[in-house]
C-alpha cells in the first residue's frame, strides 16, 4: 500500500498566457507593494525592452533593477543583490529570468529577513548532507516576498528550495523553506523569445528529467504520477515544435506547462534520484550549464537503473510517443533530436576529474534515494563512465 506525507508550500498563484509586465502590475497591486525590485538576466535587461515595460507598467512602485547573477547564483552575488535591494526599501522582488536568477532571488529574501550583508552571512541558512540525510534549519520565512517570471524550462520557480553556489568551495548548496517559494509565478510565453535556443530547449530537458525521476522515484505515487506522465506528453511536443518554429508561443506555452507539471511531486517531497543528484554536482563543482546535466546524465542514469524499474520506465517510453523501445534511447534520440550534448566529454568535463565529481556526489541527498541504490563514489563512478 502506498504511504507519506504530501508538504505543499506558500505559492499563492500562478498566472498563465497574459504579459508579464500587465500582470506584475496587477500583483504588486495586489499586495499592496510601494518598491519593487527587480533580479533580472542580464540579457533581459541590457538587450531587450521587457524591463523597460515592467518599469513602465509599476510606475511610481518600480524600486531598482539588479542584473549581475553568473550561472549558478554564487553567493557575492545574492548577497550584492540584497543589499542593493535593502537599500532600495524594497517591500517586493520580481525575478524576471532563468534559473539561477530565479533561485539567487530566493536567497535573497533569506537576505532581506536576517539581514545577511556577506557571503559567511548565508552558512547558518543552508542545508547539510550527512550519512544520506539532508538536515534543513529551521529559521523565519521572509515577509518581503518574490514574484517569478520565468525565462527558461527548468522551473526552479515552483520550489521551495534555492541552490546557492559557494565559489570558494566550488559546491552548489540547498536552502529550504516552505516561505522562500515565489508568492506567484507569471508564465507569460511571450518574453521568452528572447531565451537562446540551447537555453530553453536544454532546460526543457531538464524538465523532463524532473517528470522521469518523479515517475521513476522511491516516493512514486498515483499523485504525481499523473503530472509527470503529462508533463512528458507536454515536454515531448512542446520542445520539438519551438525548435523548429521558435515563434510559435503555443508551443512555448505547453513547455511552460510541462515544466509546472514536471515540478508538482518534487514541491510535494518526492525524492529524485542520481540524474538530478549529479547534475547538481555538475553544476556546481564543474561549471556545466543546468540544463546540460540533465541532457548528459538522465539516459545513462536509467539505464543504470533499469534492473529495478524496468516496467515503469516502458511507461515513459509510452508517454514519450515510443510504446516498446527502452526508455533510455527513446530519451537519447529525443535529446539528440534537440541538437544538445550527450557526452561529459561534449561539455568539456575533465576525465581526470570525475573521481572527484563521484566524491561529491556523496553530499547530494537525491545520490541516495536513486532507484538503484547507490552508498559509494565508486558506483556513481560506473554511471560518470559511462556518460564520459
Amino acid at each position: 500500500m502506498q504511504s507519506g506525507t504530501m508538504v505543499f508550500t506558500a505559492m499563492n498563484r500562478v498566472i498563465f498566457g497574459k504579459p508579464a509586465a500587465t500582470a506584475l502590475a496587477e500583483e504588486a497591486e495586489r499586495l499592496g507593494a510601494r518598491r519593487v525590485f527587480v533580479l533580472a538576466g542580464g540579457t533581459i535587461n541590457r538587450k531587450t525592452d521587457e524591463i523597460e515595460k515592467v518599469r513602465a507598467a509599476l510606475g511610481e512602485r518600480f524600486a531598482g533593477v539588479f542584473d549581475h547573477m553568473p550561472a549558478h547564483s554564487p553567493r557575492d552575488a545574492v548577497v550584492a543583490c540584497a543589499n542593493a535591494a535593502r537599500d532600495a526599501g524594497t517591500d517586493l522582488m520580481v525575478s524576471f529570468g532563468g534559473g539561477s536568477v530565479t533561485d539567487g532571488c530566493k536567497a535573497v529574501t533569506i537576505c532581506l529577513e536576517h539581514d545577511v550583508r556577506d557571503v559567511d552571512g548565508l552558512e547558518a541558512f543552508r542545508s547539510v548532507v550527512k550519512d544520506g540525510k539532508r538536515h534543513i534549519p529551521e529559521f523565519r520565512a521572509p515577509r518581503v516576498r518574490q514574484i517569478a517570471v520565468p525565462t527558461t524550462l527548468s522551473a526552479g520557480e515552483f520550489n521551495a528550495r534555492a541552490g546557492v553556489t559557494d565559489t570558494r568551495l566550488k559546491l552548489k548548496q540547498s536552502y529550504m523553506n516552505r516561505g522562500i517559494v515565489p508568492e506567484s509565478v507569471i508564465l507569460d510565453p511571450a518574453v521568452t523569445v528572447h531565451t537562446p535556443e540551447w537555453l530553453w530547449l536544454s532546460s526543457g530537458v531538464r524538465a523532463v528529467d524532473h517528470a522521469v525521476e518523479t515517475y521513476l522515484s522511491i516516493d512514486a505515487n498515483d499523485y504525481s504520477d499523473g503530472t509527470a506522465l503529462q508533463a512528458l506528453r507536454c515536454l515531448g511536443d512542446g520542445l520539438p515544435r519551438v525548435k523548429a518554429d521558435p515563434g510559435d508561443l503555443d508551443g512555448r506555452l505547453r513547455c511552460m506547462m510541462g515544466a509546472w507539471l514536471s515540478m508538482v511531486g518534487i514541491v510535494a517531497g518526492t525524492r529524485l534520484g542520481a540524474s538530478h543528484a549529479i547534475g547538481h554536482i555538475l553544476g556546481g563543482s564543474a561549471g556545466v550549464p543546468h540544463g546540460h546535466t540533465s541532457c548528459v546524465m538522465l539516459p545513462y542514469v536509467l539505464d543504470y537503473n533499469l534492473s529495478v524499474n524496468a516496467a515503469r520506465q516502458a511507461e515513459i517510453s509510452t508517454a514519450m510517443g515510443h510504446a516498446g523501445a527502452p526508455a533510455s534511447a527513446v530519451l537519447d534520440r529525443f535529446i539528440a533530436g534537440l541538437g544538445m550534448p550527450r557526452t561529459l566529454r561534449d561539455v568539456k568535463v575533465a576525465e581526470a576529474d570525475l573521481p572527484r565529481l563521484a566524491q561529491n556526489c556523496m553530499l547530494d541527498d537525491w545520490t541516495f534515494s536513486n532507484p538503484r541504490k547507490i552508498t559509494s563514489p565508486e558506483q556513481v563512478m560506473e554511471i560518470l563512465r559511462a556518460a564520459y
